[in-house]
């Protein structure tokens, strides 16, 4: 939650959280074990990607509705794949005041999974864009410059880009493009939840300066709840002043 420090600096904390649609590594679903990890983030705001909902009447059905009555934070959707019985994509879990909400199609070609982006923009605060991007290079690749689009064309400096971005290359083109909007941003390990290896989901913050403290969320019940861990960052709200 934004907190002043002994230096009185007010942070915004931002985390960033591929729910799995809430299955764990013990093949289980269980929405009561995903808001406790998000209990244990102290989030402003919580970018959620592969969040599944099925219309019915049990927690498990109403994933997003469960998570947001679980935190108390309130929710926002930005379903890519829609269906009779439901639908599947990104959303955030956000504390503070809302000014605007924007959904983006990123969707490549007929024979990919449907990708979008959700851009929730605070009322007292940054404007914060969160997506799962696609599992082929090309794809990420088109999603990456359609996304860099959208951020050029938001007239303010001051931006936060989060989510899963399935880029196991941080060498590759689309890394760069970002680094190049977004200066050398740190990476931490967050797949496979229980052994991390690769930093798939990230954090991307400009100003550079404002990020402050970023980690991985790796605690016993994070390894158990999904097949990611949590990346959860401070950012330096004085810094993000247009």
């Amino acid at each position: 939650m934004t907190t002043k420090s002994g230096d009185q600096a007010e942070r915004l904390v931002v985390a960033s959280y591929n729910i799995h649609q809430c299955v764990g590594s013990d093949g289980l679903r269980d929405v009561q074990r995903v808001a406790e990890v998000i209990h244990q983030l102290e989030a402003d705001v919580v970018a959620l990607q592969e969040v599944h909902v099925e219309l019915g009447e049990h927690d498990q059905a109403m994933q997003l509705d469960s998570l947001a009555r679980l935190t108390g934070l309130k929710a926002f959707s930005g379903p890519t794949i829609h269906r009779a019985d439901g639908h599947y994509g990104n959303a955030m879990l956000v504390r503070k005041a809302v000014k605007q909400v924007r959904r983006y199609d990123l969707s490549y070609g007929r024979f990919c999974e449907p990708r979008g982006a959700l851009d929730v923009e605070l009322a007292a605060g940054p404007r914060i864009l969160t997506t799962h991007l696609g599992l082929r290079p090309a794809e990420r690749r088109f999603q990456i410059r359609r996304l860099l689009e959208i951020i050029e064309s938001a007239q303010r400096h001051s931006l936060i880009l989060v989510g899963d971005l399935n880029e196991w290359l941080p060498w590759g083109r689309p890394a760069r493009w970002l680094h190049g909007r977004f200066a050398s941003a740190p990476a931490r390990r967050t797949f496979p939840a229980r052994f991390p290896l690769f930093c798939l989901d990230r954090i991307l913050v400009r100003p550079a300066a404002a990020l402050g403290d970023l980690q991985a969320w790796n605690s016993d019940l994070a390894r158990r709840a999904s097949d990611h861990l949590p990346l959860r960052a401070e950012i330096l709200l004085d810094e993000m002043r247009d």
